[in-house]
């Protein structure tokens, strides 16, 4: 580990768990498309994330997606060679690992014991830290599938579980069946959130202050938009770019996770926001993704963001977002109105039915 570490640490939601403001990203890792990075720059990220102080790593088992548990292997041999207890683990299931089995998807029983057997092997561990589930599972009973994370937690081969890409009432509803049943709560939810990508502030945000669970924002540069590589006078993405490769395919241009150059591009509010933290980037000194980081890193109840890099110098230009420097009140002011949400029902009536009635720590 580092010396002079380049990260704060913060406790991961309610557990005594303490992890680096940023989470290393593995979606990538083993990739051998364009986007992707091969296993020696893989290893060269970790070394590089662990150098600099960075204790938290996240990774899936359909990661890499062309590979499925690439990723985790890649983490393994590296996690061989280091002090296991020093890193913080996280891996997910959810998605289909074998396209001809029917059992081999969602968050059933079945599918679970399988899945954390399979990803401890691959990653070399007889625990992960964190197991988070990928996506709700509207097949499965979110009972069944509670008791069976709650399970493994009582055997030691997980530690603590996450939750991703659920809707308030989804989260909600898990909070509570794990404090009314007993079991292990969720104590992180992994969800899109950027400059660009604000929805989670409808309900999600207000429901993780309230039950004091950590907000972990996936794709905080919005793949790329907020990085200061888009100009407005182009045409297109820079070759090379995630845009640009999420262009080429119009399969790809419909995740939400692919954001396209079409669709941002032709939006005047687009450019007013990149405008914005172009300014205060240069108030700052600092790159417009470092700006893009920090208002995340300052927004009400998130613990550690979760970011992916190409290479050891992306990497430790992010970094310089999560430590030693804060934005202004103003500056977080102005990028919330250049990035504002549409006011929508029934959030705008309760909160226009409540003025005066906020207590301080929900404002």
């Amino acid at each position: 580990m580092a010396s002079e570490c380049a990260f704060d640490y913060v406790y991961l939601g309610k557990s005594g768990l303490k992890v680096s403001n940023m989470c290393l990203g593995t979606a990538i890792f083993g990739d051998p498309s364009d986007r992707g990075c091969s296993k020696d720059t893989s290893i060269k990220i970790l070394e590089k994330f662990s150098s600099l102080g960075g204790n938290f790593i996240d990774t899936a088992d359909v990661y890499n997606m062309h590979g499925r548990g690439d990723s985790e292997r890649i983490i393994g041999e590296w996690l061989a060679t280091k002090q296991r207890d020093d890193f913080v683990i996280g891996t997910k299931l959810f998605f289909p690992m074998d396209q001809k089995n029917v059992n081999s998807r969602g968050l059933s029983r079945k599918h679970i014991v399988k899945s954390i057997e399979e990803s401890l092997d691959r990653l070399g561990t007889s625990y992960v830290d964190l197991y988070t589930m990928h996506c709700w599972d509207y097949g499965t009973p979110i009972e069944e599938t509670l008791r069976t994370f709650n399970d493994l937690a009582r055997q030691g081969k997980v530690l603590h579980i996450g939750a991703s890409n659920f809707t308030g009432w989804q989260l909600q509803k898990v909070v509570d069946y794990c404090k009314y049943m007993g079991l292990e709560p969720v104590i992180c939810t992994q969800m899109h959130y950027s400059l660009l990508t604000r929805q989670v502030e409808y309900e999600i945000s207000d429901l993780c202050r309230q039950e004091e669970i950590a907000l972990m924002p996936w794709s905080p540069l919005k793949g790329g938009w907020l990085s200061g590589k888009m100009q407005r006078n182009s045409d297109a993405a820079p070759s090379g770019s995630r845009i640009a490769w999420s262009q080429e395919d119009p399969a790809r241009k419909q995740a939400l996770s692919q954001p396209d150059w079409d669709t941002f591009a032709s939006q005047e509010s687009t450019w007013t926001l990149l405008d914005t933290i172009e300014a205060i980037a240069k108030e700052e000194g600092k790159t417009m993704a470092q700006v893009s980081l920090r208002w995340l890193l300052q927004k009400p109840s998130v613990a550690s963001i979760v970011i992916g890099a190409k290479n050891e110098e992306q990497l430790t230009a992010n970094v310089g977002a999560s430590k030693g420097w804060c934005l202004s009140a103003d500056q977080m002011n102005r990028l919330d109105d250049a990035s504002a949400l549409p006011e929508m029902y029934p959030y705008a009536m309760v909160n226009r039915l409540n003025q005066g009635r906020f207590r301080t720590e929900y404002k």
